[in-house]
């Protein structure tokens, strides 16, 4: 039987062997042109792991990939971010079939390139880093233009004669790149209006059939981690697209909902705070009323004193 791990590439020249190219020109940095791959080559692992950065923009005209819940064909760029040691598995959801050779490029950077750089730590911060391939983005012609032109200017400057200055201004190249998919990234969010929809109309639905059920006497208040997995994304993902959306993360979502239900209980039911704290979650009443009066600006008593 088969591995099911995924294969581990420790450096970029040993991914340059595995793909059937020569020798990096840089040990730390490569950028590949995915229409000079050879196709033929027997097929690559399911899944890899990279102990290295992959940002890779992609074209493949007849292929249906994976975004949230819903399936697209595209034939405009799409790009997605790995940070090292994340699993990267084909997204292709539809049967085999014969199809165009993938074009595109793929950067390829080792932490090691950015070592001793302010962009060494604040590399993180680009939160699409930790999103699944199927949260790729997807890019307008005008938005490929600009993201095909700042690669190329990447890749002109490493194999150009290394000096000094070649470092930094990958870096900037680097920085830019990664700010404009920012920008990107925030279109995408109010641009794909029905399925950003479908996305808020499913957080409330398993947020009602949480708390109507007996999962907060069990296990408490839903994590990020928890609502995320419900809805197939991935806890930074739903956090970025619901915080361009409504202006308020998934934990804000998750305790406006535990003030909706406490005010429900609080102003229709005669039980205690300690007893509306409990079923709400909370292993401590005091807990609940800093939340409810932090949230109300009235405590949880004198919330129901308003309706006496």
């Amino acid at each position: 039987m088969a591995s099911t791990e995924p294969h581990r590439v420790h450096t970029i020249s040993e991914l340059h062997q595995r793909m059937g190219l020569p020798r990096p020109e840089h040990p730390l940095i490569s950028l590949i042109n995915l229409e000079r791959l050879d196709w033929s080559r027997p097929e690559r692992p399911a899944s890899l792991v990279f102990d290295f950065y992959s940002i890779a923009m992609k074209r493949a005209s007849g292929l249906k990939f994976r975004y949230g819940q819903q399936h697209y064909e595209f034939h405009e760029g799409i790009m997605y971010f790995m940070a090292p040691g994340q699993v990267f598995g084909r997204a292709v959801v539809e049967e085999q079939v014969k199809l165009k050779p993938m074009s595109g490029w793929v950067l390829y950077l080792h932490p090691d390139f950015l070592w001793n750089t302010p962009l060494a730590t604040t590399i993180r911060r680009y939160e699409y880093f930790d999103y699944s391939v199927h949260e790729a983005l997807f890019l307008t012609e005008k938005e490929e233009a600009i993201v095909i032109g700042v690669l190329e200017n990447i890749q002109q400057e490493y194999l150009a004669n290394q000096d000094n200055f070649s470092q930094d201004i990958i870096i900037s190249h680097l920085e830019v790149l990664l700010n404009y998919a920012d920008r990107f990234y925030h279109r995408q969010f109010l641009t794909r209006k029905k399925e950003n929809h479908q996305v808020l109309d499913r957080l409330e639905e398993v947020l009602t059939k949480y708390f109507k059920n007996d999962e907060l006497l069990a296990h408490g208040l839903p994590s990020v981690k928890y609502v995320a997995g419900e809805l197939a994304l991935s806890p930074n993902y739903l956090s970025s697209l619901l915080k361009t959306l409504t202006g308020r993360n998934t934990q804000q979502h998750i305790l406006d909902k535990v003030i909706e239900k406490a005010k429900e209980k609080i102003s229709t039911t005669e039980l205690s705070v300690s007893e509306i704290s409990y079923i709400l979650g909370f292993e401590h009443p005091q807990s609940f009323s800093r939340l409810f009066k932090a949230k109300t600006g009235l405590s949880p008593l004198a919330f129901r004193q308003r309706f006496n």
